[in-house]
């Protein structure tokens, strides 16, 4: 009746339709039935109406009304920033998500998804920027901006709904949701309150483009071309370096400590210089213009240096840089203007190598985090450090000689200042990797500024562990998939500086505190006053601070008292999340900590990072037991996409076209852990895997369309011995696809379920039962065996399948599941758990012995295709076929009796044992009997039987008499 074809065409003889049409009917019918399961999924034009019925049917509220009471699995959902259309980022990261709920549902929890959007911050405040001016009021750039917000939420939410992501759409959290902003506005009373954070002059990340400065994960690195230069510090105290090079005087008056440094701009901030205690310096005699001058320099560099500087000399004395410590040189401009007329002592600093340059690095404490950490610890005061750079990136009209110009413009003045006071030794254009800001691609300085802090070394008021210290415990008490994330995460927590928490803008939730205006104290009822301002914050958001005067809260000291103009940092937002959110705003649908996290790879400097370090200053721990990152997507060649390079795939023209359930599948077939390549050419390679997948679904509702479980079903003992395998097989399959979905592990689940439906089923499993569903008779045992091994098969492939093909498992749900069943799932399949199959007693031993006997098929089917290409057969079924085998094997093939040749799908099969392995042989050969009309097997009977004389015997017994015995295939 078959050959070794695929499901994919139930019936092999006959293509169909179109030469089935014409052909008579046979008085002698198989039993062909059908399933309103479409072998085309035209997903692209069916899908949009399973979205809408989700929506009018409220399956996902559904779905959790089913869940109640199971144990909790909570996913937190990191918000995606509310502006733009979806790109195929997010959809990767959503629907991994949507896979990770659906999964963990599935595994009997109750795992609800309440998906976020962060909803302030500068890239939506430059929008309102460019589309209506700058310089607007504040509080018609807040109306705006949040206006304009929640336009992107819908857009994004419409985008995020047709990939088939079930989720609480309908009540998400916002970051400006106004209880959120008022929580967030708590959690930053708690912190300062329990001592975390300070108020300082520091060097932060500013860009000029932004006025702001940066977050750490707002910071990416590109190559710069800039001018390094040599600049010399002239001798200011000649006794004192005299006695520490072990001298009794110089032996030349005029001379320099030579630093070396690639951002000229900072030489007119100058206030001190460095070097290393431990490193060996040099005091060098040599000639310039004629004249005698004295040069120090590292040791090690002098030739280096002498070279560059086209200068010949001679070491005459040395000394440990610990010699030089206090020693103060003359700033290079020192005679150009009063200004500069300074002097800048030597420090001593670990952090100064002798790797490039001089060995002597300048510092300019409000440009350098070095820098400000050295002058800071040798007492220099914040009122002290000179910060000439406003926020647009000019120097300050008032600085001598280059005051209005930008700080990249004045470069060139700047060494030419240096060139007319003899100090500039060389210039030298040199290409670095340097700081640039993710918004603008334009680079950035370290700029000193008042700024608000967490401090990530500061002993907490409780004396217990520092924020770095808790953090760090957190990152070792989380679980990382995959693992490598555990040390990305805890290197950059060793690493960071202190967090700065402040920003210089409108559209974000306002550091709301009142400062003294001539100390800057914080008001000593601050804690009183956050709670009341928070409050406020609940009824209109973040427009009330704007509105507020100090007065209404503060009486009588209003006036000693300004309001903060700070707003937080964009990061502070989200990663408060588990504070506004987790036990905030959807208190009652999640839960703290979360089970998961589940971003990008760049989220351990991002969402992952400022989630640990606000859940360690309010709770002590992370906010979450694991977090899971994936990579990101590229072009078939490992290209980044970018609409530069005309290599993007949008995913909603991929839903539009091929359908989502086909994004869906090619997410969950790729490595997530690394880079996910996409291109048309992937995504029709994903399409033909998912034809495979769906037209192994069609033959098993086919299949199972007559058939009712609880009037038809076989007991499992009873049950043929190749159906009792098929459902230990399944049993396997359905355990390993259940152990990578524990682990997050999707692309194995898609392996193990591609070649399930290609090679177990339509490969061997299937291909053999055809003939028994087909040509037994309807109510035999043989048949009901067979339909109830498919039926515990549908109900386990549709579940393990449903979080990845979530359209295709609810239409193939509402076919398969009986009128009970599927009022029962509240007509979803997503209200389900894993199928339990019944256990089979011999399990083992069958999947032990099928592992042999499908061997055994493999050597066979070669025998057979060669004697199908010599043209000497033209199916398998006109085949006889004998088979020596020692005695081990010999057995399991005699075990099968006369059904062994339904194994190989052959009209004859015998085995004949023989002593040894050396001696097993496969014989093939045609049949010379003739061919059964209704089962196509070729049998001596045929024509034997009156009035069906084109029928074989057992045909004959299956329409008309008892109807043939099966026991084991």
């Amino acid at each position: 009746m078959s050959d070794n074809s695929t499901p994919a065409n139930p019936n092999p003889a006959k293509s169909p339709a179109k030469s089935a049409a014409k052909k008579p009917v046979s008085k002698y019918p198989v039993n062909m039935t059908e399933t309103p399961f479409p072998m085309r999924g035209d997903l692209a034009k069916r899908e949009p109406g399973w979205v809408q019925q989700w929506q009018d049917k409220k399956i996902y509220e559904r779905v959790r009304k089913a869940c109640a009471g199971r144990p909790k699995f909570i996913l937190h959902d990191g918000p995606p920033y509310a502006n733009g259309d979806i790109h195929l980022g997010h959809a990767v990261n959503k629907i991994l998500k949507d896979m990770v709920v659906k999964a963990r549902t599935m595994a009997g929890f109750d795992a609800p998804y309440v998906p976020g959007w962060d909803c302030h911050g500068m890239p939506i405040e430059i929008q309102i920027e460019k589309l209506y001016g700058k310089n607007l009021p504040t509080a018609e750039v807040l109306t705006k901006a949040r206006a304009y917000a929640l336009e992107q939420v819908d857009r994004q939410r419409d985008g995020f709904i047709r990939l088939g992501i079930l989720g609480e759409w309908d009540n998400p959290y916002l970051t400006m949701a106004y209880s959120n902003e008022a929580d967030e506005l708590r959690a930053l009373g708690t912190m300062l309150d329990k001592g975390y954070v300070y108020r300082g002059l520091k060097p932060v990340n500013w860009c000029f483009d932004c006025g702001s400065a940066l977050a750490e994960a707002e910071v990416e690195y590109q190559d710069k071309r800039d001018p390094a230069i040599d600049v010399g510090f002239a001798f200011a105290e000649h006794a004192k370096l005299a006695a520490a090079f072990g001298l009794e005087a110089l032996p030349a008056k005029d001379g320099f400590i030579v630093v070396w440094t690639t951002t000229p701009w900072t030489i007119p901030s100058n206030q001190a210089l460095n070097v290393n205690p431990e490193v060996q310096y040099a005091l060098v005699e040599t000639t310039k213009d004629g004249k005698p001058l004295l040069l120090i320099l590292a040791s090690d560099l002098v030739q280096s240096c002498l070279q560059r500087y086209k200068l010949e000399g001679n070491i005459i004395a040395t000394c440990m840089g610990e010699a030089l410590g206090g020693i103060a040189f003359r700033h290079p401009l020192h005679a150009q203007d009063p200004f500069y007329d300074r002097l800048s002592p030597l420090y001593l600093a670990d952090y100064v190598t002798t790797e490039t340059g001089t060995g002597v690095v300048h510092s300019a404490p409000a440009y350098g985090l070095d820098d400000f950490i050295s002058c800071k610890a040798h007492g220099m005061a914040d009122d002290a450090i000179l910060t000439p750079v406003m926020g647009d990136g000019r120097f300050a009209a008032s600085l001598p000689l280059f005051g209005g110009l930008t700080i990249w413009e004045a470069s060139k003045p700047i060494c030419a200042a240096l060139t007319l006071a003899d100090a500039l030794f060389e210039l030298k254009m040199f290409d670095h990797s340097y700081m640039h800001c993710w918004r603008h691609k334009t680079p950035i300085v370290y700029r000193a500024t008042s700024q608000w802090f967490a401090g990530m070394d500061i002993t907490p008021k409780d004396g217990g562990p520092t924020l770095r210290e808790t953090a760090l415990k957190g990152v070792a008490d989380t679980k990382f998939f995959p693992d490598w994330g555990q040390a990305r995460l805890h290197g950059m927590i060793a690493n960071r500086p202190d967090w700065t928490l402040s920003r210089q803008r409108q559209w974000g939730v306002p550091m709301a505190f009142f400062l003294h205006k001539e100390t800057g104290a914080l008001h000593p009822r601050t804690p009183e006053l956050i709670e009341q301002v928070a409050q406020l914050f609940e009824q209109r958001g973040i427009d009330a601070w704007q509105t507020l005067e100090p007065k209404d809260l503060l009486g009588e000291d209003a006036h000693m008292y300004v309001k903060n103009k700070d707003t937080l940092d964009v990061w502070f937002d989200s990663g408060a999340t588990h504070q506004t959110v987790l036990r905030g705003s959807h208190k009652e649908q999640l839960a703290f900590p979360a089970d998961l996290y589940l971003e990008g790879s760049d989220q351990h400097r991002g969402w992952f990072h400022s989630s640990l370090l606000t859940s360690s200053m309010l709770n002590g721990c992370p906010p979450y037991k694991a977090l899971l990152t994936h990579g990101f997507t590229v072009d078939a060649e490992g290209k980044k996409m970018s609409k530069s390079l005309g290599n993007t795939l949008a995913p909603q023209k991929i839903s539009d076209s091929l359908g989502a359930d086909i994004l869906r599948l090619w997410v969950a077939s790729t490595d997530y852990t690394g880079e996910l390549a996409i291109s048309e050419e992937i995504l029709k390679r994903v399409t033909e895997a998912y034809r495979r997948i769906r037209n192994t679904l069609r033959f098993l509702l086919a299949n199972t369309s007559d058939f009712t479980p609880q009037v038809d079903a076989v007991p499992i003992a009873e049950l043929l011995e190749i159906d009792r395998y098929a459902i230990a097989g399944m049993a396997a399959l359905q355990a390993d696809i259940l152990a990578h979905y524990e682990r997050y592990e999707f692309q194995p689940v898609i392996a193990r379920l591609q070649n399930y439906c290609s090679e177990d089923l339509g490969g061997f499993y299937l291909d053999i039962l055809k003939d028994r569903l087909y040509t037994t008779a309807v109510d035999s045992h043989a048949r009901r065996s067979a339909q109830t091994a498919l039926w515990h098969i549908a109900q386990s492939l549709l579940r393990v399948m449903a979080p990845t093909l979530s359209f295709t498992a609810e239409e193939a749900w509402a076919v398969f599941a009986d009128a009970d069943a599927y009022a029962e799932s509240t007509e979803t399949i997503f209200t389900q758990t894993y199928w339990e199959l019944p256990r089979v007693a011999d399990g083992a031993a069958l999947l032990e012995k099928y592992t042999v006997l499908r061997a055994v098929r493999t050597d066979v089917a070669k025998e057979l295709e060669a004697l199908r290409s010599s043209g000497a057969i033209g199916s398998s079924l006109q085949a006889e076929l004998t088979i020596r085998a020692a005695p081990e094997k010999f057995q399991l093939l005699a075990s099968l009796d006369d059904d062994l040749r339904f194994l190989f799908i052959t009209s004859q099969a015998k085995a004949v044992e023989v002593a040894s392995e050396a001696e097993e042989s496969i014989a093939v050969s045609a049949s010379a009997a003739p061919k059964c009309e209704r089962c196509w097997h070729y049998s001596v009977d045929v024509g034997t039987l009156a009035g069906h004389e084109s029928l074989c015997g057992r045909c004959a017994s299956n329409l008309f008499g008892a109807g043939e015995r099966r026991a084991f295939v």
